[in-house]
């Protein structure tokens, strides 16, 4: 199960007091506002850095970093991915799962015979869709409603499912 999660991108500063302009990649760009801190992943180290201040533009986040005061201090961090550790992610309701915990499960049919591995959730208007790796065939593609996910076991390692006439001719 995954420690960590990732919640946004830095893509630019953002004017010349040590703004961050974020891309969001979390489900809701406002649990910005309740984060005391994230982690910034550089590319051979990782550090806290404590949120000093949160605000919104468009589709992006304007975050602020204690001790990082000036333009200089965060034009090195394009580029960076922020996350948070599980226990700052946001709470699951029941049947919700992290997407990175699912990722790698191995998928079965009802009967238990494999039919490949998830390799991505696509999120759609309706519903997800899980796409399923299949060795020799082409993707599976299902859709996350409770007639074709039976069950999910992240912990064990597998995902239940009734594949629904006509899925697998897609």
């Amino acid at each position: 199960m995954t420690e960590r999660f990732q919640v946004g991108v830095i893509t630019t500063p953002h004017g010349l007091r040590g703004e961050v302009k974020v891309y969001p990649t979390t489900d809701d760009p406002l649990r910005f506002k309740i984060l005391k801190e994230l982690i910034l992943k550089e590319k051979r180290s990782e550090r806290v850095l404590r949120i000093r201040s949160v605000k919104f533009f468009k589709q992006f986040v304007i975050l602020g970093f204690e001790g990082m005061d000036r333009i200089e201090d965060v034009e090195a961090l394009r580029g960076c991915p922020l996350l948070v550790e599980r226990r700052d992610a946001a709470p699951l309701e029941e049947d919700e799962y992290y997407v990175a915990d699912l990722i790698g499960l191995s998928v079965r049919d009802e009967d238990g015979n494999e039919i490949g591995t998830l390799k991505e959730v696509l999120e759609t208007g309706a519903n997800d869709v899980y796409v399923v790796e299949r060795e020799g065939l082409k993707d599976l593609l299902l859709p996350a409603i409770s007639q074709c996910i039976l069950d999910v076991q992240p912990e064990e390692g597998f995902i239940t499912v009734h594949i629904m006439a006509g899925l697998e001719d897609l």
